[in-house]
């Protein structure tokens, strides 16, 4: 039987044309013009003004809070179920991160819950969609223009996604973007900031280069980072951007599938296809085992790799993360759907190379392990 990757892109469009122009011109580096490219065609699909393209999606929410101004002293909210490069940019700029548990039902930040973490000293809420669905996004709207809040949306894992008809990397004073190779949009490693300010884009573009001055380049008033994106990724960048309306109604059609194909398993929860404000575009396939089940998501997964099934779990509780306990973080926080999400959620093959026949044959194997 023939192992089934948890993810594999999809790279049979214009990717190796544009690597070769690359290759033929000699522009490798982050000066070659699909750079700017890929900047202006992601911007322009997220209604933004603006695109600086970084090396990966965690180096970008780190140059977002530092542009922001964001410091030692803040407080910034964000979800605890969540990856944790969300907390450790705010962590590395002196900040404190103060966590939100999740819904139920979305997995996304439990929006009810944020108002009463608001305190004199919060500067921003980090919104971060996680897994397939948006979070709902106008009660923090609304909460940022109540108590003059800044706004950060992680959207990650939202390419080609929309909340109200509009598009996820819209929203807020800053957003940011990762285009690891199980993003909808891949170019290997990467990363994007868009934004409607221009004071915030400068800022960006400074920070991703070392904040080297344009008269003198290597006289630094301030310490920046290399996090820039090579010419080499951008090409891969636009030749999948071109795609992704594709690519959103292919992940579709495998989320549908495997929605029919779980639907009698009645010991596990499945994605929820929709809300009232956007459909699930199933960025990965999660499930989460519910409480009749006497095992947990790790005995799941490891009996999954048996029938040659690759998963991953799903993410780990900020506020019950080693690192930050060591920092005196968190003490006494209690997320319990988090916690429980952490524990007994975990996500299937879901790639978009994913074919049919290998969804049928991860259905099998979930009924077969879960009987």
């Amino acid at each position: 039987m023939e192992f089934i990757p948890v993810n594999q892109p999809l790279l049979d469009g214009n990717e190796k044309k544009y690597l070769n122009q690359c290759i033929d011109t000699g522009w490798i580096s982050s000066e070659g013009n699909f750079v700017k490219q890929f900047e202006e065609m992601m911007a322009a699909r997220c209604d933004r003004q603006y695109g600086i393209a970084v090396s990966n999606g965690s180096v970008a929410l780190d140059a977002a809070i530092t542009a922001l101004g964001i410091t030692k002293g803040d407080e910034v909210i964000l979800p605890t179920f969540t990856i944790i490069s969300c907390a450790a940019a705010i962590v590395r700029a002196g900040a404190l991160p103060v966590v939100v548990d999740a819904d139920p039902v979305t997995w996304n930040i439990d929006v009810q819950q944020i108002e009463a973490k608001i305190t004199p000293f919060t500067k921003a809420i980090m919104i971060v969609h996680i897994y397939g669905l948006p979070v709902d996004i106008d009660p923090i709207l609304e909460l940022a223009a109540k108590y003059g809040l800044l706004i950060i949306e992680d959207a990650a894992e939202m390419h080609g996604q929309t909340y109200k008809g509009l598009p996820c990397g819209s929203f807020g004073d800053i957003s940011t973007f990762s285009f690891y190779p199980n993003k909808h949009i891949t170019t290997g490693e990467g990363g994007m900031i868009v934004t409607n300010s221009p004071h915030l884009a400068e800022k960006c573009r400074s920070l991703r280069n070392l904040c080297f001055q344009p008269q003198k380049r290597f006289v630094h008033e301030e310490l920046g980072w290399n996090m820039r994106m090579s010419n080499l990724q951008a090409a891969l960048g636009v030749a999948q951007l071109e795609r992704l309306d594709t690519f959103v109604q292919r992940k579709r059609k495998m989320g549908e599938l495997y929605n029919n194909l779980l639907a009698d398993m009645a010991s596990i929860q499945l994605p929820l296809p929709q809300t009232d404000y956007a459909n699930n575009i199933y960025w990965v396939y999660g499930i989460v085992l519910k409480d009749l089940l006497p095992f947990d998501a790790e005995a799941v997964m490891k009996k999954l790799a048996d029938y040659q099934i690759g998963t991953r779990p799903f993410f780990w509780c900020m506020h019950q993360q080693p690192v930050f306990q060591k920092m005196g973080l968190f003490a006494g926080v209690s997320c319990p759907v988090a916690e429980n999400l952490a524990r007994r959620g975990f996500y299937i093959p879901s790639g978009l190379a994913l074919t049919e026949q290998q969804i049928q044959q991860v259905s099998d194997a979930l009924h077969e392990v879960l009987q």
